[in-house]
């Protein structure tokens, strides 16, 4: 089957916001006749997208599976988002965009629907049920010489940026990978940096709660998700993860050509670690101190009890 019609029915079909659309109109967008339409609906079925027939014509049921195609199409990026898998399931998104190639030397970003063995930092597992959050990894190619911790600011200022894109809620950011709704962890950040070779590949993933957060005896804090944010109209997942990937594009292109200060501004406005007295786990001791500053290049800045920075 043509991938241009497939994909020109699925246009259709998600734009109408799980509206009915005509089968004419659907012949039209295939580019064929009533004879073509009939495969290109069954492709869709087979990429997971679920359809009601009525004589109203036909809907794409809501929420949809994520996409390649409709997170990729129109997209205004220079690299990040570009190129897109999805898949059903993984045993970890991270492990997967390190096992591939990126094409012509871009980024490629990989999503899956549920993970077998998702983790977080420090070896935690990342908990999410299946089809009800948005679980990615960017491959970035090229990116061996930034810092994980200034793209661990750059990718959590990213996704707080994008779900409040998306979903017209103010998320927050708290050092060093979470993203916040109030006191609750809406999501979270992992970056990865294993020898290749000369290089480095590096990888960024991240995962969001949209329509549903793990239960309280499976996380360590409180966590959330945006259909609880949102009164129950939480946007599409597709929607979300296009708006983290175009802030992502351009706050690891700033990262990449030394801009920082701007991302250094946003991400600290969005902190509410600034002048709060913390105690960290830093090279294997514990820290307790006022938090100065957090810096895409520095890190963590803290002012101890004896006065040392």
């Amino acid at each position: 089957m043509d991938p241009t019609s497939v994909n020109g029915v699925l246009e259709l079909l998600y734009d109408r916001a799980g509206r009915p659309v005509w089968t004419d109109e659907l012949v039209s967008a295939s580019g064929g006749d009533r004879v073509t339409l009939e495969p290109c609906l069954e492709a869709l079925a087979t990429r997971g997208h679920r359809l009601e027939r009525s004589p109203a014509g036909v809907r794409l049921i809501r929420p949809t599976v994520l996409d390649g195609h409709l997170i990729e199409r129109l997209l205004p990026v220079e690299r990040i988002g570009r190129h897109v898998i999805c898949f059903a399931q993984v045993d970890s998104t991270n492990e997967v965009a390190f096992a591939s190639a990126a094409p012509g030397g871009e980024a490629l970003v990989i999503t899956a629907e549920h993970q077998r063995a998702g983790r977080g930092r420090f070896g935690r597992t990342w908990t999410s049920a299946p089809g009800s959050g948005i679980l990615a990894s960017v491959l970035l190619p090229a990116a061996g010489d930034l810092t994980p911790d200034g793209l661990t600011i750059a990718a959590g200022l990213a996704v707080a940026e994008g779900i409040e894109d998306a979903a017209g809620v103010a998320a927050r950011v708290a050092w060093p990978n979470d993203v916040v709704l109030g006191v609750a962890k809406v999501a979270g950040v992992l970056v990865e940096v294993r020898p290749a070779g000369p290089a480095r590949r590096v990888v960024v993933g991240f995962g969001i709660n949209v329509l549903a957060s793990p239960p309280p005896g499976d996380v360590d804090r409180p966590a959330t998700n945006l259909v609880a944010a949102c009164d129950g109209t939480a946007p599409e997942r597709i929607d979300v993860c296009r708006a983290v990937l175009v802030r992502l594009d351009r706050w690891v292109a700033d990262l990449q050509a030394g801009r920082t200060d701007q991302l250094h501004r946003r991400w600290v406005a969005r902190c509410d670690m600034v002048n709060r007295r913390i105690t960290v786990q830093a090279a294997g001791r514990r820290v307790t101190g006022r938090v100065l500053d957090v810096s895409p290049l520095e890190g963590l800045t803290l002012l101890t009890d004896r006065g040392r920075r």
